[in-house]
């Protein structure tokens, strides 16, 4: 299938983007950062800026990306008591719940790494997903009008498009993203499943973007593959119960 001009647009983007943070060094572990959500310097700092947002303040549960730079907002979503939802990578085991009320202090860091996670937290099948007060997706590129590019397979929307077709996210569910301000594109064509970004904190600044961007209503089955469900079971899982319905 040929690409459409937008997805060609955001594939240079996406490459422009990993190309400076390697060549300036503003690149972290794990490197090189192509075909990831890099890891940036100052992710730490971008993190700290979640604490702001009224939003957050009010948030109970907070769905998080399992990427390496928004480990800080993972660790930030438990020291302040509140519950993290974290995808497992690629979606192939579905999503892992942290209850801070479960996870002594002194293990909150560990528990937020891809490692800790998978040991310390409970996983959840599809039918036991909690509500989500606030989603933070990672991100390649993202726009000031709200357009976010990840790394081009889709697991962020994928992952908003189970909780919206269980009910368990609206349009009033803020979507937040941490970046370098270098990833800071200009506006760019966006496609009907892209998740918009409401909030971008950077090392520097935070920024509001009340984005006229639409979101997607749930999963798109037909740009779903049988690859895609063979890869994440609760995407099947999700389809067979639909049809049920």
């Amino acid at each position: 299938m040929s690409e459409s001009s937008s997805q060609i647009i955001k594939r240079k983007l996406r490459e422009e983007t990993w190309n400076y943070l390697e060549q300036q060094n503003i690149a972290r572990f794990p490197r090189p950062v192509y075909n990831r959500i890099p890891n940036f310097v100052g992710a730490e700092k971008a993190a700290i800026r979640i604490r702001e947002l009224k939003e957050f303040a009010k948030a109970t549960v907070v769905k998080v990306n399992p990427d390496a730079p928004q480990a800080y907002v993972r660790q930030i979503v438990l020291e302040e008591r509140k519950t993290l939802l974290m995808p497992t990578p690629r979606l192939s085991a579905g999503f892992l719940k942290l209850d801070p009320k479960r996870i002594p202090r002194q293990m909150t860091r560990k528990a937020t790494s891809i490692s800790g996670a998978v040991r310390i937290a409970e996983r959840i099948p599809l039918s036991k997903l909690p509500a989500v007060d606030l989603v933070v997706a990672g991100s390649v590129a993202v726009s000031l009008e709200g357009g976010r590019i990840g790394k081009g397979e889709g697991y962020s929307e994928i992952e908003y498009g189970i909780l919206r077709e269980c009910g368990l996210v609206n349009d009033s569910v803020r979507i937040v993203t941490t970046v370098h301000d270098c990833q800071l594109v200009d506006a760019f064509p966006v496609e009907k499943h892209d998740i918009p970004v409401d909030y971008v904190l950077t090392p520097t600044e935070m920024y509001e973007t009340h984005t006229r961007l639409t979101r997607p209503n749930g999963i798109y089955w037909e740009l779903v593959t049988d690859e895609m469900l063979r890869r994440m079971p609760i995407l099947e899982e999700l389809r067979a119960r639909s049809q049920v319905k």
